[in-house]
């Protein structure tokens, strides 16, 4: 079994730098836990609608933004990884700030739960359908900060200074992280003040985890772990 592994590890090595395995299955993992966690821990507790009419109630609805929404996991996903690849300084950086703010989410959504009514969705063409299914896939909770903003901004600021990353390519990745923020709005995901809330958390993060060499630890930590793993995900696998 662990020869297996150590040969699947080194073909996939050119997509996925074996020193970025550990750290970034430990976002994903650290993701589903506050968000899920969060959801099943504040269940029938009182949850908070930070709607603001004069802004909220003026955003339509457009049910062909869940493509968007929907879409941001493959920006995600595609970004991470490239970020990964860009070198293990860039990519602690990142990881460690995205670990401080999934912390900070955590206790929002323990400590003030919120919430939102959904608007019922007329028609039955392809769009409303895939948002009828978003509403049922996803829970109206864990709204502020929004992590689909969060982790969106993450995935340009971890690039957009990176002259090795194609200048066109940082410009769509900063129009992409923009769309979703747009998206969790024209979805009903989430209200107005979940948007900026999610990006300045990414800013601000981003610079404590350089400023108080938290990026170091986090990466201390991760190849300790990755030291210890059954199969040996060695450096030069």
């Amino acid at each position: 079994m662990k020869l297996i592994f150590q040969k699947f590890i080194k073909k996939t090595g050119r997509i996925i730098p074996v020193y970025a395995w550990v750290p970034l299955t430990a976002e994903v993992l650290l993701n589903s836990v506050v968000y899920w966690g969060a959801m099943r821990l504040t269940e029938g507790r009182q949850h908070y609608n930070m709607t603001l009419p004069l802004l909220d109630e003026r955003v339509p609805l457009l049910c062909w933004t869940t493509i968007i929404y929907f879409g941001c996991y493959l920006f995600w996903i595609a970004n991470y990884i490239l970020i990964a690849r860009q070198g293990e300084k860039p990519m602690y950086r990142l990881l460690s700030a995205d670990f401080l703010a999934k912390i900070i989410c955590l206790i929002c959504f323990l400590l003030f739960p919120t919430t939102i009514v959904r608007p019922e969705i007329a028609g039955n063409g392809f769009w409303e359908n895939t948002m009828r299914f978003l509403y049922w896939a996803d829970e109206p909770s864990n709204l502020f900060p929004s992590i689909h903003c969060l982790t969106s901004w993450f995935c340009y600021i971890g690039i957009r200074g990176n002259r090795r990353v194609a200048k066109g390519y940082r410009m769509f990745s900063c129009l992409m992280a923009l769309a979703v923020c747009i998206s969790t709005l024209t979805t009903k995901q989430h209200v107005f003040v979940d948007v900026p809330a999610g990006i300045l958390l990414a800013e601000a993060m981003y610079l404590a985890a350089e400023k108080f060499g938290f990026a170091d630890i986090y990466r201390r930590a991760s190849e300790w772990i990755t030291q210890r793993l059954p199969a040996g995900l060695e450096r030069d696998a």
